[in-house]
């Protein structure tokens, strides 16, 4: 018999993440704050544990990242505003069902300010330019109800010309493709209901592609496997109904391999450090696999399935039935 998900020790270990706020490494990562509390309370969500973590606690810790001169998130109290620790807090309040706390008007006029003339997005007010941030903003004003105030057809533009001959993604214009990009650009296609821009058999091809012997994915031609993804490669085959495309039980061994069963979490690979991130994203493509005993996760939102389809945001893309792994 194969390995099986400990889901009660990557609870323990999420909860303990935040104990020792006397660590160094706390204190290296809090750039990464709001994005860690938004995998960890992800991953709970899908492992059906939403309340391990205190919700007051939470929420109190996102609005004090609040950037009041920039009417936005940062990662960390007394950082600046960015796009991507603005899109986790308000996934995290969503999750929460605490979204009447942010000011909406004043968020939006943010994220509206960073697209640049050529239709990508800028990350802060530093200019720094990528796809990822692109997708933010569209994920970010769906989530808000706001989308209606997006320039869809100079957004679409900029990814139609970040797609590349082998029918992946890259950063930005000209640059390779690479799977975390492939699923930034399908997300937000998806969001928008332009998916037609994909050519879909090509890009599903480079997706399979991504799985090696051991059944573990890569990000790109070439490189090593990685747990995290499990999440970016499958999520784009899941809007894109392409999940067969790979060998299903090979990954499901690879991502449960990379489990710390001592002390919790799930690691880039076996033998490694587990950390929230890679926890998250292989909980995810479990998830998206059909693994028992976790709920669905929306493959676009990379958020509880059942909430997304609450709040009827999903138009543009259909998810797999779940199969049950053994």
């Amino acid at each position: 018999m194969g390995l099986t998900l400990d889901i009660p020790l990557h609870v323990k270990y999420i909860q303990s993440l935040g104990e020792n706020k006397d660590d160094l490494v706390y204190h290296l990562t809090a750039h990464l704050r709001m994005n860690a509390i938004y995998w960890g309370l992800t991953a709970l969500c899908v492992m059906k544990q939403k309340d391990a973590l205190n919700r007051d606690e939470m929420i109190e810790f996102v609005m004090s990242c609040w950037d009041d001169e920039a009417g936005a998130f940062g990662a960390h109290p007394d950082h600046d505003a960015h796009l991507l620790s603005t899109l986790s807090a308000i996934q995290v309040l969503t999750m929460q069902d605490a979204l009447e706390r942010v000011d909406i008007p004043r968020v939006v006029k943010y994220i509206l300010s960073l697209q640049q003339s050529s239709g990508v997005f800028a990350g802060d007010a530093y200019g720094e330019v990528d796809t990822r941030f692109l997708c933010c903003a569209v994920l970010a004003l769906s989530l808000l109800g706001r989308l209606h105030e997006l320039d869809v057809e100079k957004t679409v533009g900029y990814i139609r010309r970040c797609r590349n001959f082998d029918g992946g993604f890259g950063a930005r214009e000209g640059a390779e493709s690479h799977a975390a990009q492939v699923f930034v650009c399908v997300a937000a296609l998806a969001v928008l209901d332009r998916l037609d821009e994909i050519d879909q058999d090509s890009l599903g091809w480079w997706l399979a592609e991504r799985q090696l012997p051991n059944g573990g994915l890569n990000g790109r031609p070439e490189k090593l496997e990685d747990v995290c993804y499990s999440f970016w490669v499958l999520s784009a085959m899941s809007i894109l109904n392409k999940i067969p495309w790979i060998n299903a039980k090979k990954l499901t061994a690879f991502i449960l391999s990379a489990q710390d069963l001592e002390h919790g979490g799930i690691a880039d690979r076996p033998g490694d450090q587990p950390d929230v991130f890679h926890t998250n994203f292989g909980v995810a493509g479990l998830s998206l696999l059909g693994y028992p005993g976790l709920d669905d996760l929306d493959p676009v939102y990379c958020m509880p399935a059942s909430l997304i389809e609450s709040k009827g945001l999903r138009k543009g893309w259909t998810a797999l039935p779940r199969r049950e792994l053994a």
